[in-house]
C-alpha cells in the first residue's frame, strides 16, 4: 500500500463517524446519509491523491465537500432542510424510565428549534456538542480565529435558547 493510500485511511478511519453524523443531522435520511458520506470520502480521496500537499486542513476539507453534497442534494430534490437528534440521544443505562422520557422529551424540544437556527448556527452546535470538538477545531474546521468560533457559538446558543423559549402551536 503506498504512503498515500496509508494516509488517507487513517483520515478515512478518523473521520468517517463525524462526517457521516454531520450528514445524518442536515438529512434525517440513512441511506441519503451514507450515500454522501462514501461520495463525500471519495471525492476527498480523489483531491488528496492529486494535491495533498496542498490541503491544509482535511477536516475542514472534508466538512466542506459534504457540506456541498448535502446543499446538491436539497437543491436537487428541492425539499427542505431537516436536523434529526434521534439517534444521538446519550443514553445512561443507570437512568430511570422517568428520566429517560425527560431526555427524549427535551431532545425532541432541541430538534424542533434547531431547524429553525441558519445553517452555520446548527453545525457549530453539532460540533461543539454532539461531535464535542474543542473550539480551536471548530475553527479550523470554519477557517476563522478562535474568538470568532466564540462568538458565534455564543450566538447559535442564543438563537437556540430564544426558538426553545418561543410557544409553540398545540
Amino acid at each position: 500500500m503506498s504512503d498515500k493510500k496509508k494516509l488517507y485511511s487513517t483520515i478515512y478511519d478518523q473521520y468517517i463517524g463525524k462526517i457521516y453524523r454531520f450528514i445524518f443531522l442536515k438529512v434525517n435520511s440513512q441511506e441519503v446519509a451514507e450515500d454522501l458520506c462514501s461520495e463525500t470520502l471519495l471525492r476527498g480521496w480523489e483531491a488528496f491523491k492529486v494535491r495533498n500537499e496542498e490541503i491544509e486542513n482535511i477536516g475542514a476539507f472534508l466538512y466542506q465537500i459534504a457540506r456541498n453534497l448535502v446543499t446538491d442534494h436539497y437543491r436537487e430534490k428541492g425539499r427542505t432542510r431537516m436536523v434529526s437528534i434521534e439517534d444521538v440521544q446519550i443514553a445512561d443505562p443507570k437512568q430511570g424510565l422517568e428520566e429517560k422520557t425527560i431526555l427524549a422529551s427535551d431532545m425532541n424540544q432541541v430538534k424542533s428549534a434547531i431547524v429553525n437556527l441558519k445553517e452555520e448556527y446548527q453545525d457549530v452546535i453539532v460540533w461543539r456538542y454532539v461531535d464535542d470538538l474543542p473550539i480551536a477545531e471548530i475553527a479550523k474546521l470554519q477557517d476563522k480565529s478562535e474568538e470568532t468560533t466564540r462568538v458565534q457559538l455564543h450566538r447559535a446558543l442564543k438563537a437556540l435558547r430564544g426558538e426553545l423559549e418561543r410557544p409553540r402551536e398545540a
